[in-house]
């Protein structure tokens, strides 16, 4: 699949760089963007962390605004930051910032109109790898994380995928969706109102069921609006904890729901992936 070059700019020694291409996945054309450390230019091919950002971002806000160029720079990994949603004209959307474009939750819609191009899973899981793989020098490894909606995604791919992945982290994840407003609207409009049919895409739910194991690094703030009605950590802790699974929770005092609350902490989760991406040959 051929992609096209749209931006590129240079940032401690290595380049982030915007594409765009057709995906045959999501029915639309996609743009995602790649931070590459400077040793992917000497040869090296470098672990990949996927980045999924929340509602209504797209893929510049964290590669403007997290401040994760240096530290991956320093440790060689690229870094994906996908847009969140298939977009365009002919794309189903809503006037409400929490459904539609901006808004796809990581998920194969299998409801009118939403199906025929919201199937951000298979995406994220599948498609955009492969063309990662075939046209950057990066190496079979590959780590996930993200911020509220996009934590939510990378919770859920990583559980349900926990062989491909090394490691996953989050920023304020929408932990329990099927329990909160944000989930319940989503998944009602996408997956139809069978609720058994949320919990594929529900942390909570897919850490009850058992077979994850995967190293899980959690940050949330406790200044966060959306803390209690939307994000539901506890909830996730409670399912590990009665699971035998072992994850990460910290919780900080005074931090929000912003990029200032990511960009204090990303250097962490950019060393915890690290250690994992390394661990062995890929």
């Amino acid at each position: 699949m051929s992609i096209e070059n749209i931006s590129q700019h240079k940032s401690f020694g290595g380049w982030h760089k915007q594409y765009k291409h057709k995906s045959d996945v999501l029915n639309s054309d996609m743009r995602s963007a790649i931070y590459l450390p400077p040793c992917a230019a000497e040869g090296v091919d470098v672990p990949v962390l996927y980045w999924l950002s929340g509602l209504t971002c797209t893929d510049e806000n964290f590669m403007q605004k997290a401040g994760a160029h240096r530290v991956a720079a320093e440790l060689g990994i690229a870094i994906v930051a996908p847009d969140t949603s298939p977009r365009g004209e002919a794309v189903a959307d809503s006037p409400d910032y929490d459904l539609g474009q901006g808004a796809g939750f990581y998920l194969n819609a299998t409801e009118a109109p939403w199906n025929r191009h919201y199937r951000m899973y298979d995406y994220i899981l599948n498609e955009l790898p492969e063309i990662i793989q075939n046209a950057f020098p990066v190496n079979n490894a590959r780590s996930i994380s993200g911020h509220s909606m996009g934590g939510h995604g990378a919770l859920t791919i990583a559980y349900k995928n926990p062989g491909l992945f090394k490691s996953v982290s989050a920023f304020s994840p929408i932990t329990n969706p099927s329990e909160c407003p944000w989930g319940e609207k989503a998944f009602s409009a996408y997956l139809g109102k069978e609720k058994k049919e949320w919990l594929n895409y529900d942390a909570c739910a897919l850490i009850s069921s058992g077979g994850v194991a995967i190293p899980t690094l959690i940050d949330q703030g406790l200044g966060d609006e959306f803390l209690s009605n939307q994000l539901k950590p506890e909830a996730l802790l409670s399912a590990a904890d009665k699971a035998g699974i072992s994850l990460e929770l910290r919780t900080h005092e005074g931090y929000d729901h912003s990029y200032y609350f990511i960009a204090t902490f990303i250097e962490e989760h950019l060393r915890f992936h690290a250690v994992h991406l390394k661990s062995n040959d890929s």
